[in-house]
């Protein structure tokens, strides 16, 4: 046995001296902005993508982001110009889009969202949850005709499945479809939905409806610009406490005539729900830009700051509070990387997108609450932006599945038990 431990005992001296050529961790540079060194998993075009989103959106979007949350105004030329740099529609392999992989999406979600919640939500919807459900569900006619208009923002989609009454249960929603009374080939919609990103200025507009014959659940693409008024209304939804700088509204259909050529070839919540899964996970990775500027800013600003002769970065509890931020961050965008890999490779479970959407988004606004007190009772004003981070991630908390109902989605994966009802 002495001999067996001898033979075991000689390449962990090999082992030893070779550990001792390479450089000390202690010589390594912390580097806050990338506490666990992320950027050695990303590809060199990925980088490439998240440079150029990154000098786009602190460039023109955020000199533009304390008037459109003050005045609640969205100018849709945003979408115009994101589409004119690819990144709209941007993991889609067809029609000109530029078919990036999902971090890269997720990337571009990272810099958008550190300006502002709400111009990403702006992005997300159009790509995620238009002309996604499109490139999947589509036919090729449809595929056609709309997504070159979305991919270049000529055209503005909205996403509609939440209703005034139903929004963690979707598969109660009201809203009917059947066939028209007066135009063979054509469905009439009735109903409402509430909370829809664009829909005030959407030329497009996807609605998820039941078809009265069998109480199936379908996708339908409405223009706009063919529906006779009065039968498709958008209104605003204003006086927003968080979400400002993007346009919310509502859809108001009262038998509203869609070509039965325009409905997804998608029967059940399997439609929307693939859907609102890449849309989670670009939330999940969106908030950790949300969070990684709130960080810059805190950190900034503490040590700018004075108090008692000491800079406010000197004492403990502000270093507690970036610690855990910064901490947050890089968990946060670690496992962002990891599932978008996996979603690559067909190997994501809807828990996985579960997971990270609930606890980035959760993380991001204890993280986002915690900086702001750094600010004392200058958070209040907007110029420092940290209250403008911290309304916007309570909403996009509770967007598109609040994170107790993730927990639930989590809960049933892990015991095999529903427990919705």
């Amino acid at each position: 046995m002495l001999a067996a431990l001898r033979c075991h005992a000689r390449p962990q001296i090999v082992l030893t001296r070779h550990l001792r050529s390479r450089r000390y961790a202690s010589t390594i540079k912390f580097d806050f902005q990338d506490p666990l060194s992320s950027k050695e998993l990303l590809l060199p075009e990925e980088l490439e993508i998240q440079e150029t989103a990154r000098a786009y959106c602190q460039e023109r979007l955020l000199t533009g982001v304390l008037d459109g949350y003050r005045d609640e105004h969205y100018d849709r030329n945003i979408l115009k110009e994101m589409g004119s740099l690819g990144l709209l529609g941007a993991t889609i392999p067809t029609h000109g889009c530029a078919g990036v992989s999902s971090v890269a999406y997720g990337l571009i979600a990272k810099e958008v969202e550190r300006v502002d919640s709400g111009y990403r939500s702006g992005m997300s919807v159009q790509s995620s949850l238009v002309m996604g459900p499109i490139y999947e569900h589509g036919t090729s006619e449809q595929k056609d005709k709309y997504l070159p208009l979305l991919r270049d923002g000529v055209m503005v989609g909205c996403f509609g499945l939440t209703e005034p009454n139903h929004g963690s249960d979707p598969g109660s929603m009201e809203t009917t479809a059947k066939p028209h009374p007066s135009k063979k080939g054509f469905y009439s919609l009735s109903g409402a939905k509430t909370w829809i990103t664009n829909s005030p200025i959407a030329d497009l507009v996807l609605v998820w409806a039941k078809l009265q014959e069998t109480g199936k659940i379908r996708g339908f693409l409405i223009e706009r610009d063919r529906c006779p008024p009065g039968t498709l209304e958008t209104p605003a939804i204003k006086h927003k406490n968080g979400l400002r700088a993007s346009i919310t509204g509502m859809i108001h259909l009262d038998d509203c005539p869609v070509p039965e050529e325009n409905m997804l070839q998608v029967e059940g919540l399997k439609g929307p729900f693939s859907c609102l899964n890449s849309a989670r996970y670009g939330i999940a990775f969106g908030t950790m830009g949300a969070l990684e500027d709130c960080i810059e800013r805190a950190r900034t600003y503490a040590l700018d700051r004075k108090q008692f002769n000491n800079p406010l970065a000197k004492y403990q509890l502000i270093q507690k509070k970036l610690s855990d931020a910064v901490t947050d961050a890089a968990y946060g965008t670690l496992s962002a990387i990891q599932v978008g890999r996996l979603k690559d490779r067909g190997m994501v479970a809807p828990e996985m997108i579960s997971m990270i959407k609930r606890q980035n988004c959760d993380r991001a606004l204890v993280g986002a609450r915690a900086l702001q007190e750094i600010f004392g009772g200058n958070a209040a004003s907007d110029e420092y932006h940290i209250g403008r981070h911290v309304a916007n991630l309570f909403v996009v908390q509770t967007y598109e599945g609040q994170s107790d109902i993730h927990s639930l989605i989590i809960g049933k994966g892990i015991t095999g038990i529903p427990a919705f009802s």
